[in-house]
């Protein structure tokens, strides 16, 4: 009987333990004229067990991820004296932010995914790179600064912003600028977000006295690009010896087949909305002002590369002529709605 029992509670024993196992005529910009890997030891997502045997092993954490480094920040001056060393200098990396003081700088040829920031109106970009054309450049956006930031700052030279390497995905944010010739020039760039900024008085140079501008030379596609929520306003000054021939414009999506070039293949998709134009031209017998502007410059209504635009709820009151379509036929294709109007 003893025997029996013990028998029996071995058995128990065993059991029990097995069971316990766990299993316009715009200034061109040349023409002179992370994720982490998971751990071997770490169940993956969407993995399923054999099918035939039902598994009882239960996956442990893993490390949690490193949080995501944030971006070093930069100081002008203090750690750099100008703009274009911080950038040109080996420690600033894609991603970086270059503070810039109060005062006056010159500006850079931007080659890095950078965010410049300036104090509030103290911030002067008064000087800074030659255009081919003989004019200053505040920054000209070249290969490598996809994705950079610029805001907070206000801008005295000829052309202030300028995309000089069909670069993509900029932000143009709370900025000012002054008396420029052209104030934002994006040639060939996609993604570019222009926002909340201030553009009073421009001038002309036998071309120019443009606010905003969005086009292509090279044949390529232009879209996606958002101008919003942009005033601009006060005069257009016009060049003394200015031959005329075209006009200034607030705002411009632009093909530009002039001079033999290639134009646009497409200019569609972007956005331009809940901007304000406001300018008078002082010599409107030469170069007069449009507000808002379509333009194929080969002027034929049977080309069409602008396309699918909207263009809304601008207020275009303060120009004498508030919107021009070259050819007439483009708002056929484009949505252009519940804007203000002379």
């Amino acid at each position: 009987m003893r025997k029996s029992i013990a028998i029996i509670i071995i058995v128990f024993l065993v059991l029990f333990m097995v069971g316990c196992e766990n299993s316009v005529n715009p200034i061109n910009s040349d023409n002179p004229t992370t994720s982490i890997a998971q751990s071997e030891n770490v169940a993956k997502i969407g993995a399923k067990p054999f099918v035939g045997e039902q598994s009882n092993l239960v996956a442990k954490k893993g490390p949690k991820p490193p949080k995501p480094l944030k971006p070093n920040k930069w100081y002008v001056p203090g750690d750099f004296g100008t703009i274009q060393e911080a950038i040109d200098a080996v420690e600033v990396v894609d991603g970086d932010k270059i503070e810039v003081g109060e005062g006056n700088f010159y500006g850079a040829f931007i080659t890095k995914e950078v965010e410049i920031k300036g104090k509030k109106n103290k911030t002067i970009i008064n000087d800074g790179p030659m255009h081919p054309a003989g004019l200053t450049m505040g920054f000209r956006f070249l290969t490598g600064s996809d994705n950079s930031k610029i805001s907070n700052l206000d801008f005295t030279v000829d052309l202030a912003i300028m995309n000089g390497d069909a670069v993509d995905n900029v932000e143009i944010k709370n900025n000012n600028f002054y008396n420029t010739i052209q104030a934002v020039s994006n040639w060939r760039g996609s993604g570019w977000k222009i926002h909340h900024n201030t553009i009073t008085d421009l001038r002309t140079r036998n071309g120019g006295g443009i606010g905003i501008l969005v086009a292509d030379f090279s044949g390529g596609i232009v879209e996606n690009n958002k101008v919003e929520h942009n005033k601009i306003n006060g005069t257009l000054f016009v060049y003394p010896t200015d031959g005329g021939g075209y006009a200034g414009s607030g705002i411009v999506l632009y093909a530009d087949f002039r001079w033999g070039w290639a134009g646009a293949s497409e200019i569609k998709n972007n956005s331009v909305k809940n901007n304000k134009v406001s300018l008078i031209s002082d010599t409107p017998e030469v170069v007069d002002v449009v507000g808002f502007e379509l333009t194929d410059t080969r002027d034929d209504e049977s080309l069409n590369v602008i396309f699918d635009n909207l263009v809304t709820k601008n207020d275009l009151r303060g120009t004498v002529e508030s919107i021009s379509l070259t050819p007439a036929n483009l708002g056929d294709y484009n949505e252009i709605t519940k804007n203000k109007l002379n």
